[in-house]
C-alpha cells in the first residue's frame, strides 16, 4: 500500500469529519461512520497490490514457457498488469 496505516486512519477520520460538518452524510454513530470509510479507502488502496499478486501468480503459471520463448519479465509484467486493470476497470 502507499501510504501508511495511521495516515489511512487520519485520511479516514478527516473524511468522515468534513462529510459530516458539509451534511454530505448525517449518522449518530460517528465511530462506526469512520471505520466504513476506512475501510472503503484500504479496499482503493490495496487495489494495485493485489493486480500485481495476480500478476506475478499469472506469470508464474507460464514461467517455463516464458524461458523457451526468451520473453522478457518485467514487459510481461506490464502488459498483463495493464490487461487486469482493464478487466477490472481499475485506475491507477
Amino acid at each position: 500500500m502507499l501510504f501508511s496505516k495511521e495516515y489511512v486512519g487520519y485520511l479516514a477520520r478527516e473524511i468522515t469529519n468534513k462529510l459530516i460538518e458539509g451534511e454530505f452524510i448525517e449518522t449518530t454513530d460517528k465511530p462506526a461512520a469512520t471505520e466504513r470509510v476506512h475501510a472503503a479507502l484500504v479496499e482503493e488502496l490495496t487495489l494495485e497490490d493485489r493486480i500485481n499478486d495476480e500478476v506475478r501468480i499469472i506469470l508464474d503459471t507460464y514461467s517455463e514457457e516464458m524461458q523457451r520463448s526468451g520473453a522478457n519479465y518485467q514487459e510481461m509484467f506490464k502488459k498483463v498488469k495493464n490487461e487486469l486493470v482493464r478487466k477490472y476497470k481499475a485506475v491507477l
